[in-house]
């Protein structure tokens, strides 16, 4: 039997209408990454605040953003606004945090939450830090946000953190630095190892690679032909940290190639650069003598203020104008 085109026509489109449908729903659903949307502010910063105390932060971040969309001209956008870069930081998307916080500071930048913003900045950075074998631009990032921080609210507790972490930075820049020299020292490289070692004297004498880099310079001027400044290198190793293998290993070195008897070690003494002319170690007692700094430990993060617990989970509170 033969059916009429108009009939076969009639049932493909019956037959693809609920194919459209379906295949717009998933369309709408993938557009869609909020699990719930409410027309009601308060409603709306609360599931956000909901989320993100059962700890799905990105949704708790796409729920804020909404807050800020929808209803931008409200005291709840504000607060909203830096709680999705929070968010975004616990779900460890630090590119999203950062310029989340940096949208805030561009809006509100005299806001008694701009301390934080630039906090979370900071520790967006921080976070990213790699190790020493790759490039060190987040690093340095890290350490330039930190210190706009301590230079703009050096009296809060988020600087006091920040300062116990550019101690870290530091101490990681200077690690690369001594491996960039070790290698150049391992290639016969003796003037680019020495370079490279002296910057960690001349910037980053406080970090933990100083010792190093001393019995490393004194490696160095020994085979660059310079005695006298290897001297000069092992005789501060030895006044700012005796008894170390470091100054061990300079001292039997300078054994075999003596130039001029070592003078006295004296501990606490200040790291001189070598190098510097008529340079020596200021002595305990003596005028700019600095002991020796500890290398920094761990630091616990800090908690935002006025919208977390000591958890870390936001608290109930409403946004102030």
């Amino acid at each position: 039997m033969r059916i009429p085109q108009f009939r076969t026509t009639a049932l493909a489109i019956a037959i693809a209408l609920p194919a459209l449908g379906v295949a717009g729903c998933a369309a709408n659903k993938a557009k869609t990454d909020t699990p719930y949307i409410a027309r009601d502010v308060g409603t709306l910063y609360l599931t956000a605040k909901k989320r993100l105390d059962q700890r799905r932060y990105k949704e708790a971040a796409v729920l804020f953003d909404e807050v800020e969309r929808q209803h931008p001209y409200s005291v709840w956008a504000r607060r909203a606004q830096l709680m999705s870069a929070f968010s975004y930081y616990l779900n460890r998307d630090y590119t999203e945090s950062i310029q989340s916080s940096q949208r805030f500071l561009s809006v509100h930048p005299g806001n008694r939450d701009a301390p934080y913003a630039y906090y979370l900045i900071a520790l967006g950075y921080y976070e990213q830090v790699g190790d020493v074998t790759r490039d060190q631009k987040i690093t340095r990032q890290a350490l330039d946000a930190l210190g706009e921080l301590t230079r703009r609210y050096p009296n809060t507790r988020y600087a006091a953190d920040a300062r116990l972490k550019i101690d870290l930075v530091n101490d990681h820049l200077a690690g690369k630095e001594m491996e960039i020299g070790r290698f150049y020292e391992t290639r016969g490289q003796w003037l680019a190892a020495t370079l490279r070692f002296r910057r960690v004297i001349e910037q980053y004498q406080q970090t933990t690679h100083a010792p190093e880099a001393l019995m490393r310079l004194t490696e160095t001027y020994l085979a660059l032909g310079t005695p006298l400044e290897a001297q000069k290198s092992a005789a501060v190793l030895g006044a700012n940290y005796p008894g170390t293998d470091w100054y061990e290993r300079a001292y039997k070195l300078m054994k075999d190639h003596p130039a001029e008897p070592l003078p006295p070690v004296a501990a606490g003494a200040q790291v001189v650069p070598p190098g510097t002319p008529g340079a020596r170690p200021s002595l305990p007692g003596e005028s700019g003598a600095t002991p020796k700094a500890e290398a920094p430990g761990t630091p616990t993060p800090v908690a935002p203020s006025g919208g977390t617990t000591g958890t870390g989970t936001p608290t109930t509170e409403t946004p102030t104008t």
